[in-house]
This record gives C-alpha cells, sequence and structure tokens, in this order.
C-alpha cells in the first residue's frame, strides 16, 4: 500500500510538471503571436512608418536559453540552422508574454520589424526571455524572373479560388488573375531597385508609387495594388505568407483586381538578400 501511495504522488507531480511545461510554451507562443500580429500592421518605428509584412515562421533551431550569452553563429551551427543573418534579444523582466512585447515595441521596434527576418525562436526562463530572429541561406533552383513571377501567379489563383478570411475581414471566392506583361515589367523594376539599393518599401526612392510605376510603365487601369516580401527563396512561402497577413491577403482576394504582373530579384549584398513584388491590376 505504501509503495501504491508513493507511485500515485510521484504521478501527481509528473503531471504537474507537464501542465507547467505546457503554460511556459505557451507564453512563448503567445510572444511569436503578438510579434506576428505587431509586424502585420503599419508601425511607427524610429520616427518612420514600416511596411506591413508577412508573419515570422517559428522554428526550433532558434530556441536558445533564455538569458544565455555568447556566440549566437556558433550556437546556431549547433542547431544546423543554416545561417545568413540573425541578431539576438535578451529581455530580463517581463511576468508574461504581454510584457515582453511591451518590451519589445518599445525598445527593439526595429529588429523585430526588419523585413530580412524570417524565421523566429523565443524562449523563457521565469523573466528572462531570449528572442532570436534569422533569416537562413537560400535554397536556390529559381527559375528565371518571369517564371517564377507565374507560379507567383498560379499559386495566387489557387488561393482566391476558395472562399477565406483575412483578418477582420470575409472574402468570397475570386475569380482567376490573368497575366499582364505591362504590369509584370513595372513589378520586375521595382524589386530589382529593392534589392540593388536595399530598402523594402512600396515607395521607391523617388517617392513613386505602385501606381505611379505603372502608369509609367504603360498601365492603364481604374485600380492598382502590391504586395512586396522579402528573404523568402521560393513562390509558395511568399503566397503563405501574403495569406497569412491581413492586408497583404485583402489585396490577394480583392475580386476588383483581374490582371497580376509579379517578379522576384536577387542581391546578396542586401540585408534581406531576395526581394519579390506582384502588382495588381483592374484594366
Amino acid at each position: 500500500m505504501g509503495v501504491m501511495s508513493f507511485v500515485s504522488r510521484l504521478a501527481c507531480v509528473s503531471l504537474g510538471l507537464v501542465f507547467a511545461t505546457l503554460a511556459v510554451a505557451s507564453e512563448e507562443t503567445q510572444l511569436i503571436d503578438s510579434i506576428n500580429a505587431y509586424r502585420s500592421e503599419v508601425q511607427r518605428c524610429a520616427g518612420q512608418a514600416s511596411s506591413e509584412l508577412p508573419p515570422l515562421n517559428a522554428d526550433p533551431r532558434l530556441i536558445l536559453p533564455a538569458g544565455g550569452i555568447g556566440d549566437l553563429q556558433q550556437a546556431l551551427s549547433r542547431t544546423a540552422y543554416p545561417l545568413v543573418n540573425v541578431q539576438a534579444i535578451n529581455l530580463s523582466g517581463p511576468r508574461d508574454a504581454q510584457a515582453a512585447m511591451k518590451a519589445l515595441q518599445e525598445s527593439f521596434c526595429q529588429v523585430v520589424l526588419d523585413p530580412q527576418f524570417v524565421d523566429v525562436g523565443v524562449s523563457r526562463e521565469g523573466v528572462d526571455w531570449r528572442i532570436v530572429l534569422a533569416r537562413p541561406l537560400l535554397a536556390g533552383g529559381l527559375g528565371d524572373w518571369q517564371a517564377e513571377g507565374q507560379k507567383l501567379l498560379q499559386q495566387i489563383n489557387t488561393a482566391r479560388a476558395q472562399a477565406r478570411q483575412c483578418g477582420s475581414q470575409s472574402f468570397q471566392a475570386a475569380g482567376p488573375l490573368t497575366w499582364n506583361a505591362t504590369l509584370a515589367t513595372a513589378a520586375q523594376d521595382h524589386t530589382r531597385a529593392m534589392a540593388n539599393q536595399n530598402f523594402f518599401d512600396h515607395k521607391d526612392r523617388d517617392g513613386r508609387t505602385p501606381g505611379d510605376r505603372a502608369e509609367l510603365a504603360g498601365y492603364v487601369g481604374r485600380e492598382i495594388g502590391e504586395n512586396i516580401a522579402a528573404g523568402l527563396d521560393t513562390a509558395s512561402k511568399v503566397v503563405d505568407g501574403w495569406l497569412a497577413s491581413p492586408g497583404h491577403c485583402a489585396n490577394l482576394m480583392n475580386p476588383q483586381f483581374s490582371e497580376l504582373g509579379a517578379a522576384y530579384a536577387v542581391d546578396p549584398k542586401s540585408d534581406a538578400g531576395i526581394y519579390w513584388t506582384a502588382l495588381f491590376g483592374a484594366p
């Protein structure tokens, strides 16, 4: 009977540990969700307006011990993460994900809103947090910009064929878009400019908007929309990111658009390495 009692108590203790582990994981997941919600909307940071950004992918290889110091690159080489760039944020004091997010917004908005980062890992030990944001090596194997633009078109049309929720907006299934060479040229020019001039914005360095660029390229239409992405190395990752971001998703599902031009560009000297533009039009 004594043994039975001992086993029973041990089982209770083990169960308590499991619940505690789940609670910690939940706080970490909540922080990643909060970061992605923050990135999905235009924010004021360091006196500038950010772009709407697709969500970061939670990668278990980026979960490094909270409060740890040392060579990040060495730590990530041990986890076999194919690193290009990484930044770690160490916080001490926040008791939950909400407080941690407040600290990130107040002191680290530029890091959290940096479009080059694709993946994230969060660890927590008591009131110590470690948020690791990283960009992996490009997988390679992409076709030319027109071939990849056509892949983007196909995947966007697959997404448009289904009704979906984009944030608080509901969209019915929309008709397929057709390829427009003029929009594609404007998209390619902007993508190449972002890559070569190392910026990520709907406005180019001359202050031109997507509508301006489409008009200059010779496109005559009543409505223009644009989605951009950075750091992602396949068309499917780009579309998945856009669908998970309310503003990008709404553009993609907009039933008024009927034409598309899209392109990508690579520059290894740029922060994000690879950039994408999809230009939507309604003639």
